[in-house]
This record gives structure tokens, C-alpha cells and sequence, in this order.
């Protein structure tokens, strides 16, 4: 009962500062800019700068190969999720436009915008390294497997297998993950630490890195208010879809997990916890984006983001104390 409580309680201060980005959209306070501006300044300024300083703060060499495991637990998820999500769109017959966009969906998280500060709430900010494993996973398999999948089922073209995808190498090295890369020779080499990170330096970038929480959270309310809310739809694919984001891809994660232990391929519990949490996070918010770029259904994308992202505030609690 404890865990639930304190589950709820951390929900519930993310739902608070989300409902400000949604009150202060609601109001008229922001233009049609500011969501643009408020993205790139969490994505390329706040967000590299809070993964550098976790790693300086909570990072040691030895654990690497630590998080290589994590890194296989994430990668071996997401297939099997694919491939489940596959037999599921062509069991169900789903329409082309909706096909690729179901398997991405069940697959593939909002680890930025909602999954950090899901993460912050529930474990800390000592959890950071661990989200990062999940996160460069998440990322590179969403811009590579993901797009590719989403513009195979192009509704414009003849057999959805012509579609030329552009890949976009900034995409599998985006901006955040540079916090990552470059806090590694400071990590590795104690020199560069001691006469390069005075004290100004990393106190600037603590501050900055701790606007990543709620500058997250207000640009997801500003979103959840510009989608509407109220134009939420539950029919069989929504439902099938939200089946597979909050059900299908934690259990899988989890079930990987505890096969791994018998394996000895053992996890610290917050590194575990950490991994089964992001996998039940929101569909990744970008969905909406692709669908119009690949000619996809933007309104089945979009009512997916908008359900996913209301629908967490139930589901985490839960999955927080299966998970003990």
C-alpha cells in the first residue's frame, strides 16, 4: 500500500505541472511558437546538460558493463515487440495508414518528455544513467526500424513497399545524447575533472539540466491542450494499441528480465525497475508527425498520443507495485 501511495504521489506532482502547460495553453498565454522554442531549448540546452551532470554525479567506469546488459535486455524487448505487434496488425486486418503506426506505437516511448520525469519522481535522479541506456535504444531503433515501418505502410503507394526512406543520421545521435558522450573522458580520466569542471561550470549546468522536469512537463500540457482532450476515441485499434503500450511491452520487458536472472545476467533493482517503467511510458509524441510524412492516419496517430499520455497517470501506479 505504501509503494502505491508513494506512486500516486509522484504521479500526481507530474499531472500538477503538466495541468499548468495545460491551464496556461487553455488562457492563450503561448502562441504557435512557443511549444516549437520550448522543445528545442529542453531537447538541445536543458536535457544534454541534466544527462552530463547525472553522469558526473552518479556514474562510475565499472558499471559499464553493467549497463551493456541493460542495453540487450532493451534491444531484445523492442524486437519481440515488433514481431508480436506485427502478428497482431495483420491477425486484425488493420487498414493500411493505421498498420505501421500500431506497431511503432505499442513499441516505441516517450522517454524525453515524460519518461525522465517519470523516472526523477519514482527513483531519483540516480536513476538518469540507467533511463540513458533505454533511452539511445529507444531512440536509434525509433528512427531507424520504426520510420522504416511507418513509411512501408504509406497509404499512397501501390503495395506500401516503394516508399523511399530518407534516414537522417542527426536522428541516431540527437542532441541530448551528446551529454552522454561527452561526460565519458571526464568519467575516465580523473585530470580532466579535477582542473576543467570549476565550480561555476558545474553549477550552471545543474541549474539548467533541472529545468528538463518541468519545462517537460508544461510542453506535454501544452500538447494535451492543442490536441483537445475531449477528442479522444477508444475503438478496437486505439484499445488493441494501448494494450500493447501498457500491457504487451512491460511484460515483455520483465519477462526478459527474470529469464535473464536465472541466466545470471542480474540487474541492480533500480536499473531493472527503471527498464520495465520506460517500456510502459506514453507512445513517443512525434507520432502524429511521421503519420503526416508518410501519408499515415494523423488522426489515429494523434488520438493515440493524446490516450497514451492522459492514460499513464493509472497505469504507472499499478505496474509500480506488480513490481514491488
Amino acid at each position: 500500500m505504501a509503494i502505491f501511495w508513494t506512486s500516486i504521489q509522484s504521479v500526481l506532482a507530474i499531472m500538477i505541472m503538466i495541468g499548468v502547460g495545460y491551464f496556461a495553453q487553455g488562457k492563450g498565454w503561448f502562441d504557435d511558437k512557443f511549444s516549437g522554442a520550448l522543445s528545442k531549448l529542453i531537447m538541445q540546452v536543458a536535457l544534454p546538460a541534466s544527462i552530463f551532470m547525472s553522469m558526473m554525479n552518479h556514474f562510475k567506469p565499472e558499471q559499464l558493463a553493467k549497463l551493456s546488459v541493460g542495453l540487450l535486455y532493451s534491444i531484445v524487448s523492442i524486437t519481440i515487440g515488433l514481431l508480436i505487434s506485427w502478428l497482431v496488425v495483420r491477425v486484425m486486418k488493420v487498414p493500411k495508414g493505421k498498420r505501421g503506426l500500431m506497431m511503432t506505437a505499442m513499441n516505441f516511448a516517450n522517454t524525453v518528455f515524460i519518461g525522465m520525469p517519470l523516472n526523477q519522481a519514482l527513483f531519483g535522479t540516480q536513476s538518469i544513467p540507467y533511463l540513458l541506456v533505454y533511452y539511445i535504444v529507444n531512440t536509434v531503433m525509433l528512427w531507424t526500424i520504426g520510420v522504416w515501418i511507418i513509411a512501408a505502410d504509406d497509404s499512397t503507394t501501390g503495395n506500401g513497399t516503394d516508399t523511399k526512406v530518407k534516414l537522417d543520421w542527426h536522428h541516431l545521435i540527437p542532441t541530448p545524447l551528446w551529454g552522454f558522450i561527452v561526460a565519458l573522458p571526464f568519467i575516465y580520466i580523473p585530470w580532466l575533472r579535477t582542473h576543467l569542471l570549476v565550480n561555476f561550470v558545474t553549477l550552471t549546468l545543474t541549474d539548467v539540466g533541472a529545468l528538463v522536469t518541468p519545462l517537460s512537463l508544461i510542453y506535454i500540457g501544452i500538447m494535451l491542450k492543442s490536441f483537445g482532450i475531449g477528442n479522444m476515441q477508444f475503438d478496437k485499434n486505439v484499445i488493441v494499441t494501448l494494450l500493447g503500450r501498457f500491457v504487451l511491452a512491460p511484460l515483455v520487458m520483465f519477462g526478459l528480465i527474470a529469464l535473464g536472472l536465472k541466466m545470471s545476467l542480474n540487474l541492480a533493482p533500480m536499473f531493472w525497475k527503471t527498464l520495465v517503467i520506460q517500456s510502459a511510458t506514453p507512445t513517443f509524441a512525434v507520432l502524429p508527425i511521421l503519420a503526416t510524412t508518410y501519408h499515415g492516419d494523423v488522426k489515429f496517430a494523434t488520438n493515440i498520443v493524446v490516450s497514451a499520455s492522459v492514460l499513464f497517470v493509472v497505469v504507472v501506479p499499478i505496474i509500480m507495485v506488480l513490481m514491488g
